[in-house]
């Protein structure tokens, strides 16, 4: 609400009081106002809800002998109300306010800067009493498997909303908060040093707009309480170990029409015992035998959550070579999978058979004519 809207507004008109009216009949008509029009009485009624934010306003201004002064001077000042031509009412000047200021009515540079120390606030264009929620943050451990395929997991949420002995008001059951006097409801003050403008959040009603006189017990005048509920949160597939979810909205509640926080959830990732995870694709060693790696040879191989495959070994397949199975990765955000990089692994065996020794013992001889490091020790000699 601008300053000018301020200045117009009939303040005795909305409490039903006389310009004369001394403190004890403004305070209680103000009482009676409030009490018939208190949100408790009328739920979801939208008209009820306004005027009783317009009775509190008028009230904060004329229970306050020096802001009733500076309204009744300003009015007087202006006839009554300042009105632009042909609005409602009629005008009480026959031309235009932006002719005597500039920015015409509470724009930067306009009515509300000729005003704004007057009154002690500026222009607003939202009520200061919406307020947004505060963010909330959570963890949960899922198993390898769930987060290669997403899964959705029950999340227990404690958060603040409007505490429901007072409605959200902070006042005890049958009182109202009072509008504050300070900041006249819009949860912020405003100082001038040196031509400078300085917006700070109202120190007497810590930003709230509202000043709670008779506390309620629950909540202890804040008008907020713990409520604990059940949230199912889906964790995407291909989710990493540390990864940080935000899920917009669904943190604790606003205040007075306010948008809710956001909830952010930590992901921890367990471990395999065979698997491991190279960005979208899966990876796995498998062991081989030297004849399988020599003589070539098909062999199963593992899957996450499926069936073996079949991987068909080439002849002469040395020791660490990687293939590629494709789509057995982890689930994609396009719902595609990524593949399974399957390396293999000679293993030597710790003890052999007579057989068996006998049998490679026959091969070394047999391949004795090949020196397999000649090439090596070639390089090393020219590097030197």
């Amino acid at each position: 609400m601008s300053t000018k809207d301020w200045i117009e507004k009939d303040y005795y008109k909305i409490l039903g009081v006389s310009k004369d009216a001394d403190a004890a009949e403004v305070k209680k008509a103000y009482r009676n106002l409030a009490r018939e029009l208190h949100p408790d009485r009328n739920k979801d009624d939208k008209s009820a809800e306004t005027r009783f934010k317009d009775v509190s306003e008028a009230y904060s201004v004329l229970s306050d002998p020096e802001k009733r002064k500076q309204y009744d001077e300003a009015r007087t000042l202006f006839g009554g109300g300042v009105r632009t031509p042909g609005g409602p009412g009629g005008g009480s000047f026959g031309f235009d306010l932006g002719d005597i200021f500039p920015g015409g009515g509470g724009g930067e540079g306009g009515l509300g800067d000729v005003f704004g120390g007057l009154f002690g606030q500026r222009s607003r264009s939202r009520s200061a009493s919406a307020r947004r929620g505060a963010d909330v943050e959570t963890d949960v451990s899922i198993s390898f498997a769930e987060a290669v395929d997403g899964k959705t997991v029950p999340l227990r949420m404690t958060s603040s909303s409007a505490c429901t002995s007072c409605a959200g008001t902070g006042a005890r059951a049958g009182t109202v908060p009072r509008v504050c006097a300070a900041c006249t409801g819009t949860g912020y003050t405003s100082t001038d040093s040196g031509g400078f403008g300085m917006t700070e959040p109202c120190r007497d009603c810590k930003g709230r707009g509202l000043v709670v006189d008779d506390p309620c017990p629950a909540c202890s005048g804040s008008g907020r309480g713990a409520t604990s509920k059940v949230m199912h949160v889906r964790i995407p597939a291909g989710v990493v170990d540390g990864q940080r979810i935000r899920l917009r909205a669904k943190g604790a509640p606003g205040e007075r029409g306010g948008r809710a926080g956001d909830l952010y959830v930590t992901v921890h990732v367990g471990s395999h015992p065979v698997f491991g995870r190279k960005g979208e694709h899966l990876t796995v060693t498998v062991p081989v035998t030297f004849p399988e790696a020599t003589l070539g040879a098909e062999i199963k191989v593992p899957t996450l959550n499926g069936a073996p495959v079949t991987l068909k070994l080439p002849a002469g397949t040395p020791n660490g070579q990687t293939f590629r199975v494709r789509g057995r990765g982890a689930t994609r955000r396009d719902g595609t999978r990524g593949d399974l990089l399957v390396t293999v692994q000679v293993e030597v065996p710790d003890q052999v058979s007579a057989s068996a020794r006998k049998a490679l013992e026959d091969y070394q001889t047999e391949m004795s004519g090949d020196d397999i490091r000649a090439e090596l020790m070639r390089k090393a000699a020219e590097g030197g």
